[in-house]
């Protein structure tokens, strides 16, 4: 069973120092607000690449008073074997605050994507609830960060498109610009982006195809990449579609010259979101369908994790029952007792969490440190 056996903060958020042993593979955090819960999702959410559940920057992440943050965890190896148990923690780099550096066994590690071969997590948090009103850069990042959990290779592939996009808008914006250099760099920008695309159509196509969705008592989610590459890689291989793609954007330099951005790339697409069973777009249903349709989505992911690397990655779940009628939330708990994994939720009233207080841990966080729960 993937999860913690130890977890220890240094100076992060609100926690000066805490070293806690979880009792129990899931983990229920309730108290008022503004008392550390989240920020104990989010140091966890830190033990895996990217910029945590909040995406806050370097800065934001120490204690107040302090330079330096530190999360260390004992993390339970694959299967759950205590002996293959390793000992993963990130901070700021004591040389350069503004820099992270993560550690294996003690062990500096230079590829910070590696550290995906020994812990993930997926998370859901209240900020997620306006994907459906929010822009398509919203909904391209909650893909993202699912494809990054299996592929993290990922974020290099659209770090190298944007840096190759924000190049040809400079040169674009030059009279006289060197045509060569435009057709290279469209050329980078094309590469990167069909990559980038392939992996977001391969999430989704793993995603419609989990038929086990329809049995968590949640409306399963249709996904549909909205997005002209991810069309065209429909029908011809990655290659062909590559040079399509430096065709397009060479015909459109003079109009993307007035619109300074580019009318093609990865930067594109929308994630359309849909009720399996009865085609109801997301964008058009309640409130609690939809965060239903989310959670889903995250339980889905997380099985699809488990069937590709042979362990479930950690859920972290802050709020999950607002906007959840009685029933949702009776069947949200059955299917988290049928992960397998470690789970952390978040939540200000204990007793919405009832049913699980036989096979869960609660805890509640008061001045830096954890008080266990009634």
């Amino acid at each position: 069973m993937a999860g913690l056996t130890r977890l220890v903060l240094t100076d992060f958020r609100n926690y000066q120092h805490l070293s806690w042993r979880p009792e129990q593979p899931v983990t229920v955090i309730t108290g008022p607000n503004g008392s550390g819960k989240t920020n104990l999702l989010e140091a966890v959410s830190m033990l895996v690449p990217g910029r945590g559940l909040r995406g806050a920057r370097m800065d934001e992440l120490p204690r107040h008073g302090a330079t330096l943050w530190g999360v260390a965890a004992q993390v339970a190896g694959m299967g759950g074997d205590d002996a293959l148990s390793v000992k993963l923690a990130t901070g700021a780099d004591p040389v350069r605050p503004e820099r992270r550096v993560f550690h294996v066994d003690g062990q500096v590690l230079r590829n910070r994507d590696a550290i995906s071969e020994y812990f993930a997590a997926v998370w859901l948090t209240p900020q997620m609830d306006r994907l459906f009103q929010d822009g398509p850069g919203a909904r391209r990042r909650f893909l993202d960060r699912l494809v990054l959990a299996l592929e993290p290779g990922h974020a290099r592939e659209l770090a190298a498109h944007d840096r190759a996009m924000v190049q040809r808008n400079r040169l674009l914006a030059q009279h006289g610009a060197d045509t060569d250099w435009l057709a290279a760099l469209e050329r980078t920008m094309a590469r990167h982006a069909v990559a980038a695309v392939a992996a977001r159509v391969d999430m989704i196509a793993r995603l419609n195809a989990d038929d086990r969705a329809m049995e968590d008592g949640f409306p399963a989610a249709r996904l549909e990449l909205d997005c002209l590459i991810a069309a065209q890689l429909h029908d011809r291989p990655a290659l062909a579609v590559e040079d399509w793609l430096v065709a397009r954007m060479a015909q459109a330099r003079a109009i993307d010259r007035q619109r300074g951005g580019s009318r093609f790339g990865a930067h594109r697409s929308d994630l359309r979101m849909a009720d399996r069973l009865t085609g109801r777009a997301a964008s058009l249903s309640s409130t609690g369908q939809q965060k239903a349709l989310l959670l889903g989505i995250v339980l889905s992911h997380a099985r699809t994790l488990a069937a590709c690397r042979g362990q479930a990655p950690m859920l972290l779940l802050d709020e999950p029952l607002v906007h959840l009628d009685n029933a949702r939330r009776t069947a949200l708990f059955g299917a988290l007792g049928r992960m397998g994994t470690g789970v952390m939720l978040t939540g200000t009233d204990e007793e919405q969490f009832a049913p699980l207080r036989a096979c869960a841990e609660f805890v509640t966080p008061g001045q830096g440190n954890l008080a266990h729960g009634a």
